[in-house]
């Protein structure tokens, strides 16, 4: 079982910027699509940003032109910049990675392995 570490989470205001990281510890990480998803109060999980192994990157709708995703291979690695945020962004954020798995397999639940998540709270 592998089990993906989430960090960096926290309480901020309306406008800051947080940075989260994932550390995704398996072999040959550079062929994992890697990413983000989040899921509010009463709210279904959201799929927020995945990054192919080729460095292609997706966004979802609501954070597209706010969120970074980026990955370090050499560290086993993926984060999350969050800019501009908003209130709407409050949920526990969830790192996720998938071996050889496209993204559009990785965004409609294609994910064989997931973090415990981070709780990220934006205050207006």
């Amino acid at each position: 079982q592998v089990q993906l570490r989430e960090s960096g989470g926290g309480l901020v205001q309306a406008g800051d910027s947080l940075r989260l990281s994932c550390a995704v510890p398996v072999h040959s990480f550079n062929t994992y699509t890697a990413g983000w998803f989040r899921q509010a109060p009463e709210k279904e999980r959201e799929f927020v940003a995945a990054i192919h192994w080729v460095g292609a990157t997706y966004y979802g709708d609501s954070v597209k032109g706010r969120f970074t995703i980026s990955r370090d291979n050499a560290k086993n690695s993926v984060y999350l910049h969050m800019n501009s945020l908003t209130p709407e962004d409050t949920a526990v954020y969830y790192c996720a990675a998938s071996p050889l798995k496209s993204v559009a397999q990785f965004q409609t639940g294609g994910v064989d392995h997931w973090g415990k998540g981070t709780q990220v709270t934006v205050s207006s």
